[in-house]
């Protein structure tokens, strides 16, 4: 797993608060800071705690607070969080087998013939993207939560993940 970035800062400006009828305006200075994470993958709901990643991200930002979004941009995997243990994968796994099974019929692998028309069906339901606040340089996450990327595919793949830090 390899980390790269590239570091941009962004200015939201003009923001008004109101108080007892005065209104003031406020320049405020927001940072956005983007990062990769690079996995590879062997497909068929392979799941990878990257949480460290992610909290070396944020604690190495020089940012304190704010919030992390993590994005897979791709169609047949998927992020969320769940205690990282081999009880709650294996059940996270046989979940989805029974709910979107691999064997079924599905229109997309009718057309594509690539049979992974359930692991884009899969991805879907969990989602391509993950937020979470960070505060003191250290992620709001549960003691017994991690963050995981599923990925869904039928084959093994090279991923390229995008974090990206808003804060101050």
């Amino acid at each position: 797993m390899a980390a790269s970035s590239l570091c941009t800062a962004a200015s939201v400006r003009g923001v008004e608060a109101k108080r007892k009828g005065l209104t003031r305006r406020y320049n405020v200075f927001m940072t956005v800071k983007t990062f990769h994470i690079s996995l590879t993958t062997r497909g068929d709901a392979d799941i990878h705690d990257i949480t460290d990643q992610i909290a070396r991200q944020v604690s190495q930002s020089g940012l304190e607070n704010g919030t992390v979004t993590i994005f897979c941009p791709s169609s047949t995997s998927a992020l969320t969080t769940i205690e990282y243990e081999s009880g709650a994968l294996s059940d996270l796994r046989r979940l989805f087998d029974e709910i979107i099974p691999q064997d079924r019929e599905y229109a997309h692998n009718a057309r594509w013939h690539d049979g992974n028309g359930h692991s884009h069906v899969r991805a879907a339901l969990l989602g391509p993207s993950l937020t979470i606040p960070f505060a003191d340089r250290e992620l709001t996450l549960g003691t017994w939560q991690q963050v995981i990327y599923v990925d869904f595919d039928n084959r093994p793949r090279q991923r390229k993940l995008v974090v990206q830090l808003i804060g101050e």
